[in-house]
């Protein structure tokens, strides 16, 4: 494949936000000037530590060490090449590219095909949704509530039932039955290639950013002996368990409301936004997981009140649903509920039934998923026996212990003393035993294994005998002393905001050696960018510096600065580099001072050290009087 022209790739980077590309996936707070934060897309945590800088372009989480820039961000989340991901960005921008040889940049790129296929049937499905064969499809639309303008929001289309409708109409713009396969909207039968969605009403699934990745579709006729919901399978781009549907629409009032609501199917999301539950999503064909759970749990945020709220059918299905979305719920940090519709009626049901005001009093009147999971625990167990009331406890208490704080399980082992009619120092005892077993479950490796390999380990991470881990220098282990911490602050406002300072603010500071080998390490890389008012030059320099100093420079460039606004932040940067010149003077001093000790008063040498001493005195007070 022919490269793209570097000015290009620069120009793409200068003119996107990295923030609202980060902030698509990930729910971003103010952490100070100049810097947002929020929960690591590449690692589980419970407290954010993943910083971005928008206005260097870098990003750096201080927990599992991930960083880069706008490309490196989306190659690692949605496994792009480098061409992939500058032609994203170029698409969303419409900024056109070209290639080295002068040429336009031609479209063939793999990932990139398909996500262009799967918008090009998108397309091709919604315009078939008003021909006269989509009668049923619009009928079957009409009958759950949903009018043309409801079916526009959601990009609804529809498939007609002959084997080859988008085959033949991709066909025509140019796309091939290798990429319509490699899409998921052809199938491969003995015959030859057809239309995997036929005689179907038709939902795009999006990613995160808008993009369609796949469909999903229903079933319309009698005739049609497939299963009532279709999926695109699993290709490049479409992985069902990390697919989320509404979630494009869904992010900026999820991250606003701290809230997501989860339903049963399409037009469940349809209904509830409709309704003006704006923060509903649907899995797609799968049951909803841990990798679900981490998606939504980073727009959601880190804010104490993040609540993930499921709806499920009161029935068998409804309740095992339940039970795993329990399993992952208590690991996300964030207050799970249940919301039952009135006579099990979900959310498409209830607003057509009962209205948009049902729907919202539906999820108002949520209840906590551990009650739910504890009630479904104690289901089917005879409570008016002693046996049904050992065995309901024995089956419950587990659920109570896993709940982390104390002050919440205590409440918890209240409520089910109240359902078993049992007394509460009792449930507490069994609650205890059935903690102390999980706990005795996860440390049960022998003393002699855990003094081998630490419980965070695995074989892969100990080094073979005589060898050394490779060294990791951050900020965390740098000397604390007045000098490094000096260095430090000083590298770390130029890297951040050394596009706003003159030459004369910081040259010479940046050509005196630091005391830190690690700081003047990255002291050299910056000082050897030949323009600092380049847009990402300083990504450029923390990518130059040498290992294994690159991790520090990483840190500098993304750490919270201490200012409070861009003024005070390039203020306090010239005055830490006229404290590094002051510094350098007061050295210089010194060691004339010990000379002049060793000297005739009334010699040549000694005068001239003198004079020197006063010229230091006088740039001492200049620098000092400096603002």
């Amino acid at each position: 494949m022919a490269r793209i022209a570097q000015a290009d790739v620069d120009e793409v980077k200068a003119r996107t936000n990295i923030a609202d590309i980060v902030g698509e996936r990930v729910a971003l707070k103010s952490a100070g000037v100049g810097s947002l934060k929020g929960l690591c897309p590449f690692h589980d945590e419970r407290s954010p530590s993943f910083h971005v800088r928008p206005q260097v372009g870098y990003y750096h989480c201080f927990g599992c060490g991930e960083s880069g820039d706008v490309y490196s961000f989306l190659r690692a989340m949605d496994h792009l090449s480098f061409t992939e991901a500058v032609e994203r960005l170029a698409g969303r921008i419409g900024y056109t590219l070209h290639y080295e040889d002068g040429g336009a940049a031609p479209e063939t790129s793999g990932r990139t095909r398909l996500y262009q296929a799967n918008t090009a049937a998108a397309e091709w499905f919604r315009g078939q949704l008003a021909t006269p064969e989509a009668e049923t499809g619009r009928r079957f639309l009409g009958e759950r509530g949903f009018d043309a303008g409801a079916a526009a929001h959601f990009g609804v289309g529809y498939a007609p039932q002959g084997w080859s409708g988008v085959r033949d109409a991709l066909k025509r713009q140019g796309f091939t039955d290798d990429e319509m396969l490699a899409a998921g909207l052809l199938s491969q039968g003995q015959r030859g290639v057809y239309d995997r969605f036929r005689g179907r009403v038709v939902w795009p699934i999006r990613d995160v950013s808008g993009q369609t990745i796949g469909f999903g579709a229903r079933r319309l006729y009698d005739d049609d002996k497939g299963p009532k919901y279709l999926n695109t399978p699993e290709t490049p781009i479409y992985k069902k368990a990390q697919v989320l549907y509404g979630l494009d629409l869904a992010k900026k009032d999820i991250s606003r409301s701290h809230r997501v609501v989860v339903v049963e199917g399409y037009t469940d999301v349809m209904a509830c936004h409709l309704a003006g539950v704006t923060s509903a999503i649907a899995t797609c064909g799968t049951a909803f997981g841990a990798d679900h759970m981490r998606i939504v749990g980073r727009i959601v945020g880190t804010d104490a009140s993040g609540e993930v709220v499921f709806t499920f059918d009161p029935d068998a299905a409804g309740q095992k649903a339940a039970v795993r979305a329990f399993a992952e719920a208590r690991t996300s940090g964030l207050q799970s509920y249940v919301a039952v519709g009135p006579e099990g009626l979900d959310p498409c049901d209830l607003r057509l039934n009962r209205g948009d005001g049902a729907v919202r009093s539906m999820i108002d009147t949520k209840s906590p998923l551990f009650e739910f999971v504890i009630d479904q625990r104690i289901a089917g167990h005879d409570l008016a026996s002693v046996e049904g009331r050992v065995a309901a406890l024995a089956a419950a208490a587990p659920i109570v212990a896993e709940i982390k704080d104390a002050g919440i399980r205590g409440r918890y082992e209240h409520v089910l003393a109240r359902r078993l009619g049992e007394d509460l120092r009792e449930v507490h005892r069994e609650v205890q035993r059935a903690g102390a077993r999980t706990h005795r479950g996860d440390t049960s490796a022998s003393p002699s294994s855990r003094a081998a390999v630490p419980p965070s380990a695995t074989s892969s991470d100990v080094p073979p005998h005589g060898c050394e881990a490779p060294i990791r220098v951050t900020m965390s282990t740098l000397p604390r002393t007045v000098d490094a911490a000096l260095e430090r602050d000083a590298l770390m406002g130029v890297l951040q905001y050394g596009h706003l300072l003159g030459a004369a603010d910081v040259d010479e500071a940046l050509a005196l050696p630091m005391h830190v080998a690690a700081l003047d390490a990255v002291r050299q890389s910056i000082r050897a960018q030949p323009d600092r008012t380049r847009i990402g030059w300083a990504s450029t320099a923390v990518e130059s510096v040498r290992e294994p100093y690159r991790s520090l420079a990483v840190e500098l460039l993304t750490a919270s600065f201490p200012a409070l606004t861009e003024e005070e932040a390039t203020a306090s940067t010239r005055a830490l580099a006229r404290r590094l010149r002051i510094r350098a003077v007061d050295r210089e001093k010194t060691e004339l001072l010990g000379a002049i000790q060793r000297l005739p008063a009334d010699s040549d040498e000694g005068r001239r050290v003198r004079l020197a001493l006063r010229d230091l005195d006088a740039r001492r007070r200049a620098l000092a009087e400096e603002v």
